[in-house]
């Protein structure tokens, strides 16, 4: 191992990382809402970003073989987290239904700390593309590259995942005097609707 080969290697990590997590997802959303809200960032950061560098760890390591062995547990997940995600979107979509004040009411009320972070690990580890991003895809890249360079290039990912949640969950919170008018709460909740559906349908269809 060269200092350039781990330099190249991490850079890919992190660009791989980058083009994985920068997408609209469960996710993502449940992280801009936070952000938005200004509740709970850093504990919703830490654990996307801890559960990301945890399954990154492990496909780097090889247990992608171990996922693609156990196919059934992928689809329990699959319906697992089809089903959350459904009662996600019908929440959201009250939300955008209900009266002005009771959307004012909501989006500064503070959800509990432990609400938060169970069901940002459920959104994390409920579904199942998390597992073929991070441990079959981004581990199977990994594994291209001979020890220990494949492990500066998993750090790189693991990296990406830290510099996009907190860009993400801080950079919402500049938004919050948008979100001042019941108006900017129903589009938002709208869009999370929509996509926390879709993903569940998804989830379904892709059985």
């Amino acid at each position: 191992m060269t200092v350039s080969s781990a330099a190249t290697a991490a850079i890919s990590g992190l660009g791989f990382g980058l083009s994985l997590i920068i997408a609209i997802g469960a996710q993502n959303a449940f992280v801009l809402r936070q952000g938005v809200r200004g509740q709970h960032i850093f504990p919703v950061i830490a654990v996307c970003a801890i559960s990301d560098a945890v399954l990154i760890a492990a496909g780097v390591g090889g247990f992608g073989v171990l996922v693609e062995s156990l196919p059934g547990l992928l689809t329990v997940v699959r319906y697992l987290g089809a089903a959350f995600l459904f009662g996600y979107a019908v929440l959201a979509a009250k939300r955008v239904f209900a009266s002005s004040a009771l959307i004012t009411e909501s989006a500064g009320a503070s959800m509990a700390l432990g609400a938060t972070v169970l069901t940002c690990l459920a959104l994390t580890w409920l579904n199942p593309h998390v597992y073929l991003d991070t441990v079959l895809l981004l581990g199977s890249f990994a594994n291209t590259y001979t020890s220990p360079d494949k492990w500066f290039l998993g750090a790189g990912a693991m990296l990406a995942s830290v510099i996009w949640f907190t860009a993400l969950g801080y950079g919402a919170r500049r938004l919050g005097p948008l979100f001042a008018r019941p108006a900017a709460w129903r589009v938002l909740d709208s869009v999370i609707a929509v996509v926390m559906l879709a993903l569940a349908i998804g989830l379904i269809t892709s059985a």
